[in-house]
C-alpha cells in the first residue's frame, strides 16, 4: 500500500509539472490533481493495454511512435473524465505524456521495486 501511494504521488507530480509547462493542459486544484493521478493510473493499467493490442499493427508500422499517441490519449481520457482538468488537444496531451513519463522515470529511480524509498 505505501508503494501505491508513493507511485500515485509521483504520477501527481508529473501531472503537476505538465500542467505548469505544457500550454493547453491545466488542473484546477490539489484534489483534482490527486484524482487525475488516480484516473491516469487506472487508464494506463486497464485501457492502454487493450488499445495497445488493438493498434499493434499501426504501432509496428510507425516503428513504435504510435505509442506516443496512445500515451497522449490516456492523458486526454483523464482530462475528459475529470471536470477540473482541461486538455486542449492531442498535441498538448502528447507533450504532457512525455513530461509525465520523464518525471515518473526520475521519481521511480528513487523508489525500489517494493515501493520503499531507496536510501
Amino acid at each position: 500500500m505505501p508503494g501505491f501511494l508513493i507511485r500515485l504521488l509521483i504520477a501527481a507530480a508529473g501531472l503537476w509539472v505538465a500542467s505548469k509547462i505544457v500550454p493547453g493542459v491545466s488542473i484546477d486544484d490539489t484534489r483534482t490533481l490527486l484524482l487525475a493521478a488516480l484516473i491516469f493510473g487506472v487508464a494506463n493499467a486497464v485501457v492502454k493495454p487493450v488499445l495497445f493490442w488493438l493498434t499493434l499493427p499501426l504501432t509496428i508500422l510507425t516503428l513504435g511512435l504510435f505509442i506516443l499517441v496512445l500515451n497522449g490519449a490516456m492523458v486526454g481520457l483523464t482530462g475528459w473524465f475529470l471536470p477540473g482538468m482541461d486538455v486542449e488537444g492531442l498535441l498538448p496531451a502528447i507533450l504532457a505524456s512525455l513530461v509525465i513519463a520523464i518525471t515518473g522515470w526520475i521519481g521511480n529511480s528513487f523508489v525500489g521495486d517494493d515501493g520503499k524509498v531507496k536510501a
